[in-house]
Order: C-alpha cells, then sequence, then structure tokens
C-alpha cells in the first residue's frame, strides 16, 4: 500500500472556492478511484488561499487481476449450422480471445454468446497520471481565469504542483501556452514568515513540513484557532463576539497563519446605530466587532481582526485598520446626519427617479401598488382602524430609506435605516418595524416578520413582484430564478402559515392582477400562471418543511382537481391543517382503520355520476329501492354523518370527520362483504345509481377532508 500526496499551488485563492473545491474532491474522490477498483484507506482534502492538496492514505500500488464478463451477438447470428459466423469472429478478435473462448447462454432476451476476459491490474502509477488533470480541472467554480498565453481557466494561476507516491514524485505536466508546471516535491510556505522553498520527502511528512513553514493547511484547525483566539481575545477586553458564521468561513479560508490583532475606534461613532458600525466590520472590512455582552445589543470601541501577516507587526497592522475603519464610520456619520436633517415621508418623490424594472417603472409606482395590495389584505383580516392606518402607513415609507445616503453607500441596510429614520420622524413603533420586517425573511435562515404591520406589507410587497414579474412573462426556469420569484412566493406562503393569518390568496392575486392589467393594459392578466406556481410551492413547502409525505400532499391538493386547488388558494391555513391532521392520523394508525372503506368506495363511486359537493342523502337516495337491510343500515349511517361532517367543515376539526368514518366503517363493511352484501353493479338502473350514490356520498364526507385515492396504502 502506498501513500499519495498532491498539492495544487496556486495564487490567492477566492475564500468561497477554496471551500467548494474541498467539497468537491471529499465527493468525487472516492467515486473516482472506485471506478478504477482502487479503495484506498482514507481520502483527506485540504485547503488554504494558496493550496489545494489532497492526500491518499493505504492506496493499493496495483489494481488488483479481475475477471470482467462481456456480452456479445446473439447465438443466432453468431453460429451457424454450429460453425463461428464472422459476427462471432469479429467478437473474438474485438476482446482479444480466441473462439474456443466463446460462450452461449440463456438470457431474458434469448441466447447471446459471451467471453470472460482476464484483464490484468494496472499500476497505480499510470492511473493517477491520467486523474489528476481531471481532478483538477474538473473543479467547478463562479470566477475561472486564463493566465499567461495559454488556454487553461481556473480560479487564479497555478503555479506549482507537489505529486508524491511515497518518496518518488509521480511526473505530472500542466501545459498552458507556453509555460509549463511540472510535479516535484517542493512546495511553499507561508508568503511572509517563511517564502522558502520546502522539500517533501514523504507524504506523511506532508502537514508537519508545512506547519513548521507557518502554513495550517487543514481548515478545520483553523476555524478552531480563529474561533478560539477571537473568543479569548474578546474575553480579555471584557466583551463578546456573536458568531458570524459566513465571516467566520470567509476569514477561514483567507489566512494561512491566522493571527488575532486587536483595534480600536473613537467612541464618538458608538452614537450610530449598532447595524450601521457592524455592517462596515462585518461586510465591509471583515471585523469582529466586540460587544459588552451576549445580549449583542450595545458595542464596545474595540474590534478583532485576523491577520495573515507578521504578528510581531501586529501593531503596525493594528494602526492601519483602524485608519480605514474610522474613514468608513466616519462616512457612516456624515450620511446617517445628513440623511437624518429631512422626515423620511420628504424621501418619497425620489422614488419617482429610481428604476424598479425597465418596463416596470419607478419604486414609487411600485409602492402605489403594494398600497392597493396591503389595503385588500387589512380588509380580509378586518383589522382595526388603527391596525389598518398604519398598515397603510408602512407600505407608504417602506422602499424610502432606499434613496437616503446611508442605504446608497450600504445597501445592506434597507429597512434597517427605514426603521431608525421612521422612528426619528416621530412615525409609530408599528410603522418604523414594519419598514425593517417586510424584508424579513430574506434567507432560510431568517426569522419571519412579527408584528401585523410587518406581515402585511411584506406580503404586499411580495405579491406585487409576483404579479408584475409574471405579467412581463418573467417566469423562472430551471436554477435561473433572477427576481428571487419562488422565495417571494415561499415567504407569502411561509408568512400566512407563521402568523396563521386568515388571507384569502386567490382573491389577493385576482385583485393585485386586475391592477396590474389596468395599470399595464397591454398585459394579459398572469393570474393563471400565479396560481400553478403558487400550487407548486405550497407542494414542495409541505415536503420539504414540515415533512408531510408525498402521497398526503397528493390527497390534499388533488391531481388536477380544481376543487382542490381553489381551495388551497383560498385558504392557505387549511391545506396546511388537512396535510398536517393526515400526516398525524397516518403516524398513529388512525388512517389505516378507515382507509380501505374510504378508498373502496371512492373507486367504486366513479362508476356513477353524483356531484362531488352533494352530502345530502335525502336528495339522491332513495329507501324504497333498498332491497337489503344492509343498504337500510348504510344510508341512516350517511344521515347521521351528515350534521358531523357539516360540523367538521364549519369548525375545520377534522378529528370529528375521521371519528365519524372511523364509526360507519363497520356498517360498509357488511355492505360490501356481509352476509346481508348487495352487488353494487346490480342490473336494474335504479337500483345500482341508488347503491352508487351512497358510495359516492360516503366519499364526499371523506373529501372535505382529502382525496382518499391519491393516498398510497400504509
Amino acid at each position: 500500500m502506498a501513500e499519495f500526496l498532491l498539492e495544487v499551488g496556486t495564487e490567492e485563492l477566492p475564500a468561497d472556492f477554496v471551500d467548494s473545491a474541498i467539497k468537491q474532491w471529499q465527493s468525487r474522490l472516492p467515486k473516482s478511484l472506485a471506478e478504477q477498483f482502487l479503495i484506498p484507506d482514507a481520502i483527506e482534502v485540504y485547503g488554504t488561499p494558496r493550496r489545494l492538496t489532497i492526500l491518499i492514505k493505504g492506496l493499493p500500488k496495483q489494481q488488483s487481476d479481475r475477471e470482467e464478463e462481456v456480452k456479445g451477438p446473439p447465438a443466432q447470428a453468431a453460429f451457424k449450422d454450429g460453425k463461428p459466423t464472422k459476427a462471432a469472429e469479429g467478437f473474438a478478435r474485438k476482446q482479444g480471445v480466441e473462439l474456443d473462448s466463446l460462450a452461449v447462454r440463456d438470457t431474458d432476451k434469448g441466447q447471446f454468446v459471451f467471453v470472460v476476459k482476464k484483464i490484468s491490474g494496472r499500476p497505480v502509477t499510470d492511473i493517477l497520471t491520467e486523474l489528476i488533470p481531471q481532478w483538477i480541472f474538473g473543479l467547478e467554480g463562479r470566477r475561472f481565469m486564463c493566465w499567461g498565453d495559454g488556454d487553461l481557466k481556473f480560479p487564479r494561476p497555478i503555479r506549482w504542483l507537489v505529486s508524491l507516491l511515497d518518496e518518488a514524485v509521480l511526473p505530472i505536466e500542466i501545459v498552458n501556452g507556453s509555460e509549463t508546471i511540472k510535479s516535484d516535491r517542493v512546495s511553499y510556505g507561508h508568503r511572509i514568515l517563511s517564502p522558502e522553498p520546502i522539500a517533501i520527502s514523504h507524504p506523511d511528512h506532508y502537514i508537519t513540513a508545512l506547519e513548521s513553514a507557518y502554513v495550517m493547511v487543514d481548515s478545520t484547525e483553523r476555524h478552531r484557532l480563529i474561533s478560539e483566539q477571537v473568543k479569548s481575545t474578546a474575553q480579555k477586553l471584557a466583551g463578546y463576539v456573536p458568531l458570524y458564521p459566513d465571516l467566520w468561513d470567509e476569514i477561514t479560508n483567507l489566512v494561512e497563519w491566522p493571527t488575532a490583532i486587536v483595534g480600536k475606534f473613537d467612541s464618538e461613532f458608538l452614537i450610530l446605530p449598532p447595524e450601521v458600525v457592524t455592517t462596515v466590520m462585518v461586510t465591509h472590512q471583515r471585523y469582529f466587532p466586540v460587544f459588552k455582552d451576549e445580549t449583542a445589543t450595545e458595542l464596545t470601541p474595540y474590534f478583532i481582526t485576523i491577520s495573515n501577516g507578521d504578528p510581531n507587526k501586529s501593531e503596525i497592522i493594528a494602526a492601519g485598520n483602524e485608519r480605514v475603519i474610522r474613514a468608513r464610520l466616519a462616512d457612516g456619520q456624515y450620511f446617517y446626519k445628513t440623511d437624518l436633517a429631512s422626515p423620511l415621508e420628504s424621501y418619497l418623490p425620489q422614488l419617482e427617479k429610481v428604476t424598479f424594472q425597465d418596463k416596470l417603472g419607478s419604486v414609487r409606482e411600485k409602492v402605489r401598488r403594494i398600497e392597493t395590495i396591503a389595503a385588500a389584505i387589512t380588509e380580509q383580516l378586518g383589522v382595526s382602524e388603527i391596525e389598518c392606518n398604519d398598515c397603510l402607513r408602512a407600505a407608504l415609507l417602506c422602499k424610502a430609506d432606499l434613496v437616503t445616503q446611508m442605504v446608497y453607500e450600504f445597501p445592506e441596510l434597507q429597512g434597517v435605516m427605514g426603521q431608525k429614520y421612521a422612528a426619528e420622524s416621530g412615525e409609530s413603533t408599528a410603522v418604523a418595524t414594519a419598514i425593517v420586517e417586510h424584508y424579513l425573511p430574506k434567507g432560510a435562515n431568517d426569522n419571519l416578520p412579527k408584528s401585523l404591520t410587518g406581515r402585511v406589507v411584506g406580503l404586499a410587497d411580495r405579491i406585487d413582484t409576483l404579479v408584475s414579474i409574471f405579467g412581463l412573462g418573467m417566469l423562472p426556469t430551471g436554477s435561473s430564478d433572477p427576481f428571487a420569484l419562488r422565495r417571494a412566493a415561499n415567504g407569502v406562503i411561509n408568512i400566512t402559515w407563521d402568523a396563521d393569518l386568515g388571507i384569502e390568496l386567490q382573491g389577493l392575486l385576482s385583485i393585485a392582477c386586475t391592477n396590474f392589467v389596468e395599470i399595464y393594459p397591454d398585459k394579459i392578466s398572469p393570474i393563471p400562471l400565479l396560481e400553478d406556481f403558487f400550487l407548486q410551492r405550497i407542494r414542495t413547502l409541505l415536503q420539504e418543511e414540515l415533512n408531510i409525505d408525498y402521497d398526503l400532499v397528493n390527497a390534499v391538493l388533488g391531481e388536477n382537481d380544481v376543487e382542490y386547488q381553489e381551495r388551497a388558494l383560498k385558504d392557505l391555513l387549511d391545506v396546511r391543517d388537512r396535510a398536517l391532521f393526515l400526516q398525524a392520523i397516518r403516524n398513529n394508525g388512525k388512517l389505516n382503520e378507515i382507509y380501505e372503506t374510504v378508498n373502496r368506495s371512492a373507486r367504486l363511486s366513479l362508476q356513477g355520476n353524483l356531484d362531488l359537493q352533494e352530502l345530502e342523502p335525502t336528495a339522491v337516495v332513495h329507501p324504497e329501492l333498498f332491497q337489503k337491510a344492509s343498504e337500510q343500515a348504510f344510508y341512516d349511517a350517511i344521515v347521521k354523518l351528515v350534521p358531523q361532517t357539516k360540523a367538521a367543515k364549519a369548525e375545520r376539526n377534522y378529528q370529528k370527520l375521521v371519528d365519524a368514518l372511523a364509526d360507519i366503517t363497520p356498517t360498509v363493511s357488511t355492505f360490501f362483504d356481509g352476509e346481508d352484501s348487495v352487488l353494487v353493479m346490480d342490473e336494474n338502473l335504479d337500483i345500482r345509481r341508488n347503491r352508487l350514490n351512497l358510495l359516492g356520498l360516503l366519499r364526499n364526507h371523506a373529501r372535505v377532508l382529502a382525496d382518499f385515492g391519491g393516498i398510497v396504502k400504509g
């Protein structure tokens, strides 16, 4: 068994590519080697800003010899009168075997010729020489470049290669125009602390050799060390640094030898909103802000940076960082004071000059549409006059901060500054809160809005975006969704579910689409496309976020069932509650108790033509046509079921309905299979229709909960 090392040395790589490359190799390398019949003991992948590394331990030096069965032509074509034909000769020649090695075997498709070939294992050196260029240039990423006069593409120029199989250099060449990079055993340490070449004698020595040259190749270890340094440094400052996952990950892949350095800024900048200071530090400078305690509400005038330079020059590095942050915070202070000189409402006219989308006019026009939709939402919810006024005021001001100097310079603060400026302008807390909350959730891990005003404006904003962009025919396709329409639709559904908002989505879409067509009369209402789109998102969220089984989702949404689709769009809470309830009764076994009876009735009822909305037996069933006592019992049970179903439907208490269906199950079983059973498809058409209507009524009562035909028996 052998040890193998590959190090691809580069100019400084983008931090996100380092992380991506590690994950890609971790996923692909085991499969790539397995395809070559090579199963090593372990594969380790490392990355720093200047290198990507593969360490393979316990690698076989050669493939094992193996046998491979190859299927050839049909026996009928390969042999005639017991003698091989040209087809057999050609097959044998192609496989490099004698004719007497051919064997005839039976298959599902008849007799075919087979040959068993003995294949000698190839040396691992030959295999690796072929695989390594594929591994390197098979990596995918966002920003690739050419360098020199060649055509090769990689995120940054490749400068050296280390390729060792045990103590020996495995020859690899990368040709890029006039430049040829040949593998060697020579690596390089930290660019500043140890720039001299390092000879790697054996793959086992690689990590310690690089560490002695101030390079920590293991990103997990770097992440741990950075975390320890930041936390201990913050403790010395009697402060606290919150977890910023993206920042920790990025910095981990920006340094090879991390050193925590403390910087300080003038206390006068603490009068700025903390969000301004932290945005400057975290997003723009990649510094860690230090708060007074774990509430992370009050800042100290300190920050922590992770340096990749000489620890002995920490004071000089800190001074440089302080000069940069001072300038950035001074800009922020100026923008803040300038913006506060005018009330937030005064910025509205400037929104006329900001384009929302080329064909959809300005952001001010979008705000007017948001106001219309917000008014419709408040009417549906039946909120108080004060709440309604707050919602409409928040809708009016929700985008005003986009034209402030602070948000122009720091776009990440949209909404956040709107909240601050609204409060300073004398707006109510509800209005100010809505301005920041209506953007939530921005990402998968974000909180949802918690205030009524934030929810109403957030829904209105997203519905307008969906209607407007769909109205232009710019639908998302595959992975392309430049306007984040899937996220917008998910936001509408999740906000509604989270707050149990009794909105009628279909009605809101209709109002928004009607308004859109009135403004843009040359456009066609996108409501059919939007309804289909929302149904897809409801289906996805039920399965992926609420963990509802796929067949139960089919049962509450129906398979091309207009009734269920309209019901879902009119009442998002109901479709969620029915799905959750079905999952619960599947898990506790109650669904199995009623499934067979309801499903059998539903299948047979398809032979009839009873309206799906009919629940009253007296209107469609005629007792005088009964021939068996089981029919009368079935009828009586349905009569008793009617008030239970109506109550369950009105109260959305589906447990009552399921309990009633469970009670009727023995009666229906007797109707089908008891001593007094009937033949549903009687020759007498009136009797047949009567019995089918009984079954149809049971189906219709069950349909109040779900389409049992879409449920797979557990």
